[in-house]
């Protein structure tokens, strides 16, 4: 009889033994995924980590990860030439200052502002977005900022989309940075929700010629909203 038991209770210790994790497995894991992270992953891990944000809120992660992971390549490639870098999350409210001018070469938020998005992309919140005329709606993805022109809405900055399909037709459609009276605390406290545009990422008066002069002459300007994650994989391929 106790010949018969002692397997059994061989067998039990033996499974109870493998499924009890062991001490030191917990640091096993994380050292592995630690591996697992690229080198690119660690240089945006260590750059967010020490952005000096000062008295302004950091962007959003994801936004900024996939806006510095294109800076790095299309900077590599010449596209573009400044250690700029403009970053606008639309999955945030437009009541909420999405929009962030960052210099790379001192890591230093030097702008965080409202944005407008285009008057058919949503209402608080942009939804849809598309690189047709006449849609009045945002385009995402990346840009390279271009010129500096006077038009009806005062100075303003030309902006050419990179990304053939999702934002290419950013200067035919008249897509620019520019001022407007609807980007505003004011007019949030009397219609609930920031004004908006007609595809452009329009800006508050106050700082817009301060923005638009920081960016201006091939830095790189990301819009940012998950529906375009496949197509900001295809640029950076």
């Amino acid at each position: 009889m106790i010949y018969k038991i002692f397997p059994v209770l061989m067998f039990v210790a033996f499974a109870f033994t493998s499924a009890t994790p062991t001490k030191t497995e917990e640091p096993v894991k994380k050292t592995i995924a630690a591996n697992e992270m690229s080198a690119m992953e660690m240089k945006i891990e260590n750059v967010y980590g020490n952005l000096n944000a000062g008295n302004f809120a950091l962007p959003t992660k994801p936004s900024f990860y996939k806006a510095l992971e294109g800076f790095y390549k299309l900077k590599s490639k010449g596209v573009i030439t400044k250690d700029i870098l403009t970053v606008v999350d639309f999955t945030m409210s437009s009541n909420a200052k999405r929009l962030w001018v960052i210099d790379l070469a001192t890591n230093t938020v030097l702008y965080n502002s409202l944005c407008a998005h285009g008057r058919n992309t949503g209402n608080e919140f942009a939804k849809k977005f598309s690189n047709k005329s006449e849609s009045y709606m945002s385009s995402l993805g990346f840009y390279a900022t271009g010129e500096i022109y006077n038009g009806k809405h005062g100075q303003s900055l030309k902006l050419d989309g990179l990304q053939p399909g999702i934002n290419d037709h950013a200067r035919a459609r008249g897509v620019v940075m520019h001022a407007a009276d609807y980007v505003s605390e004011s007019f949030i406290a009397a219609h609930s929700r920031l004004g908006r545009s007609q595809g452009c990422p329009a800006l508050p008066n106050e700082l817009t010629k301060e923005i638009i002069n920081t960016i201006k002459g091939k830095s790189l300007l990301f819009i940012y909203h998950p529906s375009g994650d496949k197509s900001s994989v295809k640029l950076l391929s």
